[in-house]
């Protein structure tokens, strides 16, 4: 099962439309999981409309309308493994205990909120995965998004694409 990992898309405020890069992996992936940070219906809908099946939540810059149709917190079994999609997971200090014991259920978390990618495996086991932003950078130096593969209750091929300054524009 191919995956999409995406957060904080930020539209129209961050950039006026979403990357090619981010489209073409978006129509490629048998599985969207975005961990909030819409910021309009518009990209909403384009993600329902277009991804074969999307798991999303709010995040803190989604006002009224998105969180009346997306859950704050999201939680799917995937090829035998248990994903949670939340928005924020707090400080990166403590993020891994903290973690552990707000979703013990759980093998693959996957947030955003930071826009600071991040890839780390707790000494318990769970996955904690941030995308990063596919339109805003902040203080890194690119946009990203992430794929993997989740097959027979492992995740596999993770990996963290960036968005080259001509594609993001």
């Amino acid at each position: 099962m191919r995956l999409l990992l995406t957060s904080d898309t930020h539209l129209p405020t961050r950039a006026r439309k979403l990357p090619p890069p981010l489209l073409a992996a978006l129509d490629q992936a048998d599985v969207v999981l975005h961990a909030g940070d819409w910021t309009d219906m518009a990209t909403l809908e384009l993600f329902t409309a277009r991804a074969h099946r999307l798991i999303a939540v709010h995040g803190n810059n989604d006002g009224p309308d998105l969180r009346a149709r997306l859950p704050e917190i999201a939680h799917a079994e995937l090829a035998g493994l248990r994903f949670t999609i939340v928005h924020d997971t707090g400080p990166a200090r403590g993020r891994e205990k903290r973690c552990t014991e707000r979703f013990p259920a759980t093998d693959v978390l996957v947030f955003g909120h930071s826009h600071i990618p991040w890839d780390t495996t707790t000494p318990d086991g769970l996955r904690l995965l941030n995308p990063g932003s596919p339109t805003d950078r902040r203080r890194q130096p690119y946009r990203t998004y992430m794929t993997a593969r989740a097959d027979n209750g492992e995740l596999t091929d993770v990996t963290l694409h960036r968005i080259e300054a001509a594609a993001a524009r």
